[in-house]
């Protein structure tokens, strides 16, 4: 019996197995696998997707005797052999630097010679650029060539290598540092090097996990069929399962190369932070959080366990898939996950032949981009058209686990309350977040910047949330950030990268779409549903306002919410009535009993105006002495806002009514609430506030009715 795995490859039959001819750049010379019928022995147990219909794991001999390749379902491995096998990788990575300053300094200051070629070699470069830009500005033309200037950087960047690739990618993200046409030009940045030679992949596999390349894969892809800056990826099948999977293997000499260009660009922050006044972020310890980052991306074992963290986190939706990780195939330069066949989001047509649609794959990614930033806070900080892939089930695939940031907790928090006050249009709350949100040191007087985002806000909310391009937000923010002391901080910057770029994709499918629009429903459940207490604060802050409740706002956050698949009405009601009933809660108390009294006499009175509509003519006169006034002794105006206010809490009650999670026993967490001492003495103010209302309206109409008309006065 023979075993096929596929075309592409070029397999030959031999007679009990095959063998696959796979040509390596080394020489022109080409080696050949050969893989016997017989199974050798599992050499690791991995992580591997379960079948849906709880059947073995091992393949039958006739789903292997095939003539495509396999499709071979897996158990899900027992967690203790799991994390023995994660054990092991990170043995193998044991080694893996760590960014050091101290270090690079002391390795790489012993190599004056080679420093200095490197720096003639990046001077040459950024020299010439910097006369640019300096003969620019004599000219008075810094504005008119500035974006000239800023494609040239990122071509520049490009060929400086690996290190400054990463670099651009990292400067598009801090609008603090970055006029608005560098961060749009540097964000198109890709890591598009040439490939390394195959013998030295191959080699580097073989050095790293202390197996034979044979031992591992039946089959190698002729080629890469993917490099970046820091390594390539070839698609392989695994021996003893006859898994597809992906490798990703380091460069050789990376860490080398970036270590040396890090010791000379922390020459140049150093004379920065020394002389260049006009330059107000600490640009050294920007450079060290940088070069950080980049280290940890060289370590591919910590890559796989942030695959492993993102998939936990975040792949509990059906629409998100996150791939696996074989541990006892992975090192700190060799990673192996389960490979996705999928198109880049960035490819419209590819994606719509296959019967799909890129919003609603964009739509996943700004709700996962969300739970990522305002839930959990650990995010993907590149989510680059190459790391997104839309696969033929419907599903948004994420890779690339190199680049991970995480939101603080009470930065979380502190973002959300930062929008509402954007809502609000409180300017000088806004302003004062930035000191909770790190972007500005305590000592700095945020009374200058507040006309400038009252500028700038006020033109971009005349638009409503829906028509609001959120580019156009960042940029102009950015701008203000970029005039002032601002020092952004790197998962904000990042975040606000992530959702700029995914609208950017949106908009190859759909010029109108908007990512704010797309994103409201989440942040509308999250205020109405989190019981979080500085939650609660921020979603009183938005509905109440001068001692008024903004029944509109509610509306507007019920709409938006249940929107949201995830919406609970039962979780929309509860955290409010806890909070309301709080000991600490009395002046939210005395502001829902005023309102509960204007809702309760708007609802009574609209029952009798409506009782008094439908009465015959005839009815209505002998009821109401014939006077003409109505039922109500109240302005027209009054009347129509009376009604407005009944109307209003009548569509917020059939919202509340609409979700799928409402029923009966909604009813009876609410009721337990309720029976608290608290919750009746409550209720008896409600009652005792709605009975004199209605009496002394009762009272004003009984005397109107009653009192004769003033006869005139006599000739």
């Amino acid at each position: 019996m023979s075993l096929v795995v596929g075309d592409s490859l070029g397999l030959t039959r031999l007679g009990d197995g095959f063998s696959l001819r796979n040509s390596r750049r080394n020489g022109g010379k080409s080696k050949l696998f050969s893989v016997s019928r017989k199974r050798l022995a599992r050499a690791a147990l991995v992580q591997a997707r379960p079948r849906e219909d709880g059947a073995s794991a091992s393949p039958s001999p006739s789903s292997r005797a095939t003539t495509s390749p396999p499709v071979v379902q897996y158990r899900r491995a027992d967690l203790a052999d799991d994390l023995q096998a994660e054990a092991r990788a990170l043995g193998r990575a044991v080694d893996a630097s760590i960014y050091s300053p101290e270090l690079i300094a002391r390795k790489h200051g012993s190599q004056p010679f080679k420093a200095l070629r490197r720096s003639v070699e990046i001077l040459s470069s950024l020299g010439g650029f910097a006369l640019k830009l300096g003969i620019d500005q004599r000219q008075g033309k810094l504005e008119q060539n500035m974006k000239k200037r800023a494609s040239e950087l990122r071509r520049i960047f490009t060929r400086l290598g690996p290190t400054f690739v990463k670099l651009g990618q990292g400067l598009s993200t801090r609008p603090d540092l970055c006029p608005p046409d560098y961060l749009e030009e540097l964000a198109e940045l890709q890591d598009a090097l040439p490939t390394f030679p195959d013998a030295e992949a191959f080699a580097c596999i073989e050095r790293e996990l202390d197996l034979s390349l044979e031992s591992i894969f039946s089959t190698v892809s002729a080629e890469p069929i993917a490099a970046a800056s820091l390594g390539q990826v070839y698609k392989a099948q695994l021996r003893y399962s006859g898994q597809v999977v992906a490798v990703k293997v380091q460069r050789p000499g990376i860490e080398e190369a970036i270590g040396l260009d890090f010791y000379l660009i922390r020459g140049v922050g150093k004379l920065l932070n020394k002389y260049a006044d006009f330059i107000t972020t600490d640009v050294l310890a920007l450079i060290d959080e940088f070069a950080c980052r980049v280290y940890q991306e060289l370590n591919y074992v910590q890559e796989a366990q942030n695959a492993r963290r993102f998939k936990k986190l975040y792949a509990d939706k059906a629409d998100v898939l996150v791939p696996d990780i074989f541990w006892d195939y992975t090192s700190r330069k060799v990673l192996t996950m389960e490979w996705v066949e999928g198109t880049k989001l960035n490819e419209q047509v590819a994606i719509e032949s296959q019967g799909l649609k890129v919003l609603d794959l964009v739509n996943t990614g700004i709700q996962c981009s969300l739970r990522q930033l305002l839930e959990y806070g650990f995010f993907h900080a590149d989510p680059h058209p190459g790391n997104l892939l839309a696969t033929p089930d419907g599903k948004l695939a994420f890779l690339d686990f190199g680049m991970m940031s995480e939101t603080p907790e009470e930065a979380r928090f502190a973002i959300i309350g930062h929008v509402v006050h954007l809502v609000n249009r409180d300017y000088e709350a806004m302003a004062r977040d930035y000191y909770a949100l790190k972007f500005l040191s305590p000592d700095v007087d945020v009374t200058p910047i507040i006309p400038a985002l009252r500028d700038f806000f006020d033109d971009a909310l005349n638009y409503t949330v829906s028509e609001l391009n959120f580019k156009t937000l960042v940029d102009g923010l950015g701008a203000v950030f970029y005039q002032y002391p601002f020092n952004v901080p790197a998962y904000y910057a990042l975040i606000l990268r992530s959702l700029t770029v995914l609208e950017g994709l949106a908009l190859y499918a759909d010029p109108n779409f908007k990512v704010l629009a797309a994103s409201y429903p989440y942040f509308a459940k999250r205020l109405l549903t989190d019981p979080n207490p500085y939650l609660r604060d921020a979603l009183i802050e938005l509905l109440f306002k001068d001692g008024k409740f903004r029944w509109n706002r509610l509306e507007n956050l019920l709409q938006q919410g249940s929107k949201d698949r995830d919406f609970s009405a039962k979780d929309a009601l509860q955290p409010v009535l806890k909070l309301l009933l709080d000991s600490n809660g009395e002046e939210l108390r005395l502001l829902v009993i005023k309102e509960a009294v204007r809702v309760s006499e708007a609802m009574a009175l609209g029952t009798v105006v409506d009782t008094y509509n439908s009465m015959p003519e005839f009815l209505r006169s002998l009821v109401f002495n014939g006077n003409g006034n109505g039922p109500l002794t109240m302005s027209a105006t009054e009347l129509e806002s009376t009604l407005e206010l009944r109307d209003q809490v009548s569509r917020i009650w059939s919202l509340l009514q609409s979700s799928e999670s409402f029923d009966p026993a909604i009813l009876q967490p609410i009721v337990q609430v309720l029976q608290q001492p608290e919750a009746r003495r409550l209720g008896g103010r409600v009652a005792g506030g709605v009975g004199q209302r209605l009496a002394a309206r009762f009272l004003q109409q009984l005397l109107r009715a009653t009192t004769p008309s003033s006869s005139p006065p006599n000739p």
